[in-house]
């Protein structure tokens, strides 16, 4: 049978056409937040940089459903249900120690300050990458400084938050609770709205950040805001192990080059920015909003003083060198970021 130079022409050009896509690479991306979370948003910033360096050799399917909860996140990916996520170590308190050094209060005031201090001294010690094997971590970050939300009543001292029913994270932020005599209850951000409106909750941690995606400027009624921070989340972006190691060489190269630094402040820029758009957002519905005085921050500083004794004897435990010290260089290198 012969086949026309039409045909011919026609086949030529439809495997043109699809042998770039056959070639590409694409990696399945999760979220368990709303896509106008920052963390939905940068990710997806994160991956479009991935697609333009790559001349779109390398692209993300951002998949229409978390593939789980937050806290089985972490697992998700170390199985390969997707290939990219974020995860909260805080959500599984006990099994994850090293990301709780950015979890402690008044490390700075600056989402991408703190960002970019935790993923530089997550690379200085092996140790970090080694307690969280199990997965390739692309970068470490934290949100915006954490202050007190609640729908009762001002909180200015210590007494004040005792009586109130409070949404809490795990790790730090748990025992922090613990010490300032919370009634805390751990639970993942998702649930906030309808544990606030249900009255199962009086209060919650959060940054201002959280206001806007979890549509809670008609609950709250008061925030407290704690100068440097009540406290920060950790989190990882991370990455299957298997599915990394299976890439050819220049598209780890790829990924590695937007990793670490370049993805925690990317993370960092986007909380800050959402941070500024929640104090709005407060201010234009009334929430009233106090600063911590100097005697409510020095107590809270006495009270979880011990916390932080805690976390250096775990951290010795799991073969970091002199703790304290490695926290002390943290705070520096916060303090060198945010220049």
């Amino acid at each position: 049978m012969r086949i026309s130079v039409a045909t011919r022409a026609a086949a030529a050009a439809a495997f043109i056409a699809v042998s770039p896509a056959q070639a590409q690479t694409v990696l399945t991306v999760s979220s368990w937040v709303p896509a106008s979370v920052p963390l939905s948003l940068v990710q997806k910033e994160w991956c479009d940089l991935l697609e333009k360096n790559t001349g779109s050799k390398m692209r993300c399917n951002h998949l229409p459903r978390a593939v789980a909860n937050p806290p089985g996140t972490y697992d998700a990916i170390k199985s390969g249900l997707a290939d990219i996520s974020f995860a909260v170590p805080g959500y599984t308190p006990g099994r994850f120690v090293l990301p709780q050094i950015a979890e402690f209060p008044f490390l700075g005031d600056s989402a991408e300050a703190i960002s970019a201090a935790f993923s530089r001294v997550a690379a200085r010690y092996p140790q970090f990458s080694k307690e969280m094997d199990e997965v390739h971590v692309l970068a470490y970050f934290t949100d915006a400084p954490g202050m007190l939300l609640n729908t009762k009543r001002p909180v200015t001292k210590l007494e004040d938050l005792q009586g109130l029913k409070w949404r809490i994270t795990g790790g730090i932020v748990g025992e922090m609770s613990q010490a300032l005599g919370m009634n805390g209850t751990l639970k993942p951000a998702t649930d906030t709205y309808e544990l606030l409106s249900s009255g199962i909750m009086d209060g919650t941690l959060f940054p201002a950040d959280a206001i806007e995606p979890w549509k809670l400027e008609k609950l709250i009624k008061h925030a407290t805001v704690i100068p440097g921070g009540l406290y920060n989340t950790g989190f990882v972006f991370i990455m299957n192990k298997a599915r990394y190691d299976k890439l050819a060489p220049e598209e780890k190269k790829a990924i590695d080059a937007i990793s670490g630094e370049v993805a925690a402040r990317m993370f960092g820029r986007g909380w800050d920015k959402a941070d500024r758009r929640g104090y709005a957002l407060m201010q234009a519905n009334d929430v009233k909003i106090v600063k911590a005085d100097p005697k409510f921050v020095a107590d809270i500083k006495a009270r979880v003083a011990p916390v932080e004794n805690a976390w250096v004897e775990r951290a010795k435990a799991k073969g970091l060198p002199d703790p304290a010290k490695v926290l002390q260089e943290f705070r520096t290198e916060i303090t060198k970021a945010a220049k």
